[in-house]
């Protein structure tokens, strides 16, 4: 019986790795630039992007080890995202898993360059993932150019910026939970599949599982933090939910179209992809 925990657990363990041996060392000058790159990609995480990168490589019939590099590719700009979210002109936050945030630790402006360093360097390991069938380091680049640009996790940024307190449409929820969550997803397991020699119909399709799974993520992220009944709703967040039953029905119909779309994936991925996505509803209950 397949152990989604032992396998997130295993995956991980690689992943940290790889992490640890793909990014620069502290002692290499400029020292200070370096120590803060690696203090915020080290903070912790579940590390849930190159997993799935993993998993998409394995479900379209390659390796885990195919989907590695692409997923710490990804991994790293999320990272970059949020340093530079977390910095006094955007969030302003202070602590990030428990910890002080790079700005606190290391400067703004130290933050503000390892920030510009970490997206650099994601590009560098996505286009040092090895070509596999019709795909191409090019390829790869590109779309992890999609997900970080304004078309991606960055005119996500700018969006929620934009709201400035107000209580958000649904239209510009769905946006912003697209662009700031799903895009990264999406590009997590694209560019997995893209390394495992996947077709483009079984691209397609893992990117039609992640954008679900991704914007069923941030419902329930919005569900976990929403207010208690009869509490204010906390100012800080412009996303709160306000009907919850509403918002788990969605995310459930998220995760069922997720599920529908790995049916052109028959690798051994393909399970734990389900198993993943069967978990996200779960997290509100």
């Amino acid at each position: 019986m397949f152990d989604l925990n032992d396998y997130l657990t295993h995956r991980r363990t690689q992943v940290e790795a790889a992490l640890e041996r793909l990014l620069p060392g502290a002692d290499i000058e400029p020292v200070v630039l370096h120590e803060a790159m690696r203090y915020a990609v080290f903070t912790g995480g579940k590390r849930l992007r190159p997993i799935l990168s993993m998993a998409a490589a394995e479900a379209c019939g390659g390796s885990a080890e195919a989907g590695l590099l692409p997923g710490c590719a990804v991994e790293v700009l999320h990272t970059y995202t949020l340093v530079h979210d977390d910095l006094p002109c955007m969030d302003d936050d202070q602590e990030r898993r428990g910890k002080p945030t790079v700005h606190v630790v290391y400067g703004e402006t130290n933050a503000v360059l390892a920030g510009d360093a970490l997206q650099a360097f994601a590009f560098e390991l996505a286009g040092r993932t090895p070509a596999v069938g019709t795909w191409t380091a090019s390829d790869l680049v590109q779309e992890l150019a999609c997900a970080a640009g304004s078309r991606g996790v960055v005119g996500g940024q700018v969006a929620d910026l934009g709201l400035a307190g107000r209580r958000p449409t649904a239209e510009e929820i769905a946006f912003i939970h697209e662009h700031k969550t799903a895009d990264l997803f999406r590009a997590a397991l694209r560019l997995g599949g893209m390394a495992g020699g996947g077709t483009p119909t079984q691209i397609e399709a893992l990117g039609r599982y992640a954008l679900n799974l991704g914007l069923a993520f941030q419902i329930t992220d919005d569900l976990l933090d929403a207010p208690a009944t009869g509490e204010a709703p906390d100012e800080a967040s412009c996303l709160s939910v306000v009907d919850s039953a509403s918002a788990r029905a969605r995310a459930e119909a998220l995760i069922s179209d997720a599920l529908e779309a790995l049916s052109v994936c028959d690798g051994t991925g393909s399970e734990a992809l389900e198993a993943v996505a069967r978990t996200i509803p779960d997290r509100t209950h």
